[in-house]
């Protein structure tokens, strides 16, 4: 039997994407690549406050809009959402980054530093795109 163009067909029928994904050929999950997987993982939180501390800042911010409602009325969180969703609209180029400091002052974040003020620097950013193909990409040109 000649192997060699054995090869090239088998080359020519196993599509690219099928290679790069977690399961194999035949739907069984690669482990050597992916590692084991357990079912209680994916249903449970691995930690007692992880749901706490995920759903932290969602939860202070309900909390800050009741207890406004309760102190001036409804207009007050009614207003202060409006101008969340005001301050998000804002925007800056596709390509240049956003401080966002419209939203944290109105959040009241910014006079504190955290995580993501220090490390989150966007000159240091791996990413790195053209400005022309980015705004073309944006309007649709593309």
């Amino acid at each position: 039997m000649d192997t060699r163009g054995l090869g090239s067909q088998l080359k020519d029928s196993v599509p690219i994407c099928e290679l790069s994904s977690s399961t194999g050929a035949y739907g069984i999950q690669d482990t050597l690549r992916t590692g084991f997987t357990s079912l209680k993982n994916e249903l449970l939180p691995s930690h007692v406050l992880e749901l706490s501390e995920k759903n932290f800042q969602i939860n202070q911010e309900k909390l800050s809009f009741a207890t406004l409602r309760n102190i001036q009325g409804l207009h007050a969180p009614l207003k202060l959402q409006m101008e969340y969703k005001a301050a998000k609209q804002v925007q800056r180029l596709p390509f240049l980054q956003s401080s966002n400091i419209a939203l944290d002052s109105l959040k009241g974040n910014d006079d504190c530093i955290g995580f993501e003020d220090i490390l989150n620097d966007p000159s240091q950013s791996e990413i790195m795109g053209e400005p022309h193909v980015m705004m073309e990409y944006n309007l649709g040109l593309l």
